[in-house]
């Protein structure tokens, strides 16, 4: 597994490296298919002290990215925070692919026939980041899985049924709703 550390705001010194390849190296244990992680580490002026650090990881099995942000008082809290909800999501992930392989319908299907309007949001003032990934074609469910794994709310994808791009969103009644665009 490639572990690649990258921070911002802050030096990375050597205890922390350590500190971070001894905590998230583990990761590889639960999930020996992981064949990148990224590592992005942060100090942002907070009110809250408690917030200060902030560590995202990312996880790459295969194409399926788990991915998972925590904030801490200090970097090191930070760190265990992540490495605790990265094992948490991972082994979820495993126990849907166990599901799968059994023949078991996963709690989370979609509602036939969602056909949802769009609400008129503000418009951004700037764009602040810019994301770029690779979409490869999925099944809607898939497109699920791939939502709850990486702890999102919305989930762009390639329809492998209808070889269009789809948006996935979770709903405030916890159902989920898919965004079919047509051109007008």
């Amino acid at each position: 597994m490639e572990l690649q550390i990258t921070s911002r705001n802050m030096e990375l010194s050597s205890e922390v490296r350590h500190y971070i390849e001894r905590k998230l190296g583990k990761l590889n244990h639960y999930l020996p298919s992981i064949v990148e992680s990224k590592v992005e580490l942060s100090r942002e002026k907070t009110r809250s002290s408690q917030q200060h650090f902030v560590v995202q990881v990312t996880v790459d099995s295969n194409g399926t990215l788990i991915r998972s942000e925590e904030r801490g008082a200090d970097l090191f809290t930070a760190i265990d925070k992540v490495a605790a909800v990265m094992i948490r999501r991972i082994e979820r992930y495993k126990g849907k692919l166990y599901d799968k392989r059994k023949g078991k319908k996963s709690n989370s299907s979609i509602r036939s026939g969602v056909n949802e309007a769009v609400a008129t949001a503000k418009p951004l003032e700037k764009v602040v980041k810019v994301k770029q990934f690779t979409i490869k074609p999925m099944a809607v469910d898939e497109a699920i899985d791939q939502m709850e794994i990486l702890g999102h709310d919305f989930f762009l994808f390639l329809n492998a049924d209808t070889e269009e791009l789809n948006l996935l969103y979770r709903r405030k009644d916890n159902n989920y709703g898919l965004i079919e665009p047509k051109l007008g």
